[in-house]
């Protein structure tokens, strides 16, 4: 029989090992939810900047990064359920200037040095991130491709900063100025694929990606604060950024909350990872994807698409070279991790979400009625997740009754 609940042993673990990253000065806060079958904790730790006394609350909001992405996709399935897209189609209709692709020889390569991609870009390779480029775990500037998306900004080499990305069409023509780093389908590659998703999306709906998330899942959900930006009324609940420096032990200005690159509406959406919301928005979202696609008695997408979403759809040989993030536990279905292997407490097959680089991680257990958001604002170093995410995940599931 499942249980029912979360043990006050449990949430008091939970806090008292939180509470250590905030003391230690790792992280400034955070807010943690844990919500099991017909239980719902929500607390928020320490404070909004380092050396101010404004706390982190429940209405505090956060970038969520890379959590955009699951958001994303459920925006490309709602278009797929009304046959406005399809999986196996070429999305070269709608993007003229992704046609044609050329695929360089080898990573090292230069950039002219290329073969004609065996077949287009398809809607299932954006969703399952294999559309032939993205992010490339190496040191900045080891090849000349990584060099480029550097350079013009098309993302995956670094945190977002809104401010830093041209507008949405000069975006796309540099990424088709580009060759693909793989055939089309071959391999899982991080972050662009997502990206270009937002673009298609906006294209095919005749709306802003922003309009369309909030008109067909926001609005639905009731997650009244997610948006692309800060509205000037809503500033003093967005927390400063930090990037934790190796070298001094210290933690330094990313986004400054006076001045942030998310107070004006950005020039370019990004699907990828442009959203800022708050705990309660994203156990909105979260809540419906564990319920098959309702929220009370609002459909945003039917239970087939739900469960196709967070089902593995990549082969060990689309997965080989990303070890980096999925371990032997992981893969990715649509928009969302997937696990696959249990290797830890909270890795269970069937559990599906993401981590975001700004600090935040949410993810969905259908087996155990539990969905876990970690939110502060401390950068991710690296594609493995910091010690404060296992921590939380690790308490979160030892909580339950």
């Amino acid at each position: 029989m499942k249980s029912q609940g979360l043990t006050k042993t449990g949430l008091d673990r939970l806090n008292r090992v939180l509470c250590g990253y905030v003391e230690r000065k790792e992280v400034p806060g955070l807010v943690a939810l844990v919500s099991h079958v017909d239980q719902v904790h929500i607390e928020g730790l320490g404070t909004m900047s380092v050396g101010e006394d404004a706390l982190m609350k429940r209405d505090t909001l956060f970038r969520i990064a890379s959590l955009t992405k699951p958001i994303t996709a459920v925006a490309a399935m709602i278009l797929v359920e009304e046959c406005q897209l399809r999986l196996d189609e070429s999305i070269e209709t709608w993007m003229p200037e992704l046609a044609n692709r050329r695929v360089l020889k080898s990573l090292a390569s230069e950039l002219d040095d290329t073969v004609p991609a065996a077949r287009p870009i398809t809607l299932r390779d954006l969703l399952t991130s294999r559309m032939g480029i993205g992010s490339v775990l190496a040191p900045p500037d080891t090849y000349p491709i990584q060099k480029r998306i550097r350079e013009d900004h098309i993302g995956g080499d670094r945190p977002p900063l809104p401010t830093l990305i041209s507008g949405t069409d000069e975006w796309l023509q540099k990424l088709g100025a580009l060759p693909l780093i793989a055939q089309p389908g071959e391999r899982w590659m991080y972050h662009i694929s997502q990206d270009v998703l937002g673009v298609l999306i906006s294209r095919v709906s005749g709306q802003s990606l922003g309009d369309f998330m909030r008109e067909r899942i926001f609005e639905p959900l009731g997650m009244e604060d997610t948006a692309f930006h800060v509205p000037e009324q809503n500033r003093d609940r967005l927390p400063t950024c930090y990037n934790f420096n190796r070298e001094t032990q210290e933690l330094h200005v990313y986004d400054d909350a006076q001045n942030s690159a998310w107070h004006a509406e950005p020039a370019f959406e990004s699907g990828g990872g442009g959203l800022v919301a708050t705990i309660e928005d994203y156990f909105a979202f979260t809540l419906m994807m564990l319920n098959n696609g309702w929220h009370g008695r609002k459909q945003i997408l039917s239970r087939a698409s739900i469960q196709l979403m967070k089902s593995d759809q990549l082969t060990p040989e689309q997965r080989a070279g990303s070890e980096v993030f999925f371990g032997r536990h992981g893969s990715w279905g649509f928009g969302v991790g997937v696990d696959v292997f249990r290797d830890d407490i909270f890795r269970t097959p069937g559990r599906f979400g993401w981590d975001g680089g700004l600090g935040t991680s949410a993810y969905v257990d259908p087996a155990e009625g539990m969905i876990g958001i970690l939110m502060t604002q401390s950068l991710m170093h690296s594609p493995t997740p910091p010690k404060i995410f296992t921590d939380f995940w690790t308490l979160a599931y030892g909580a339950m009754e």
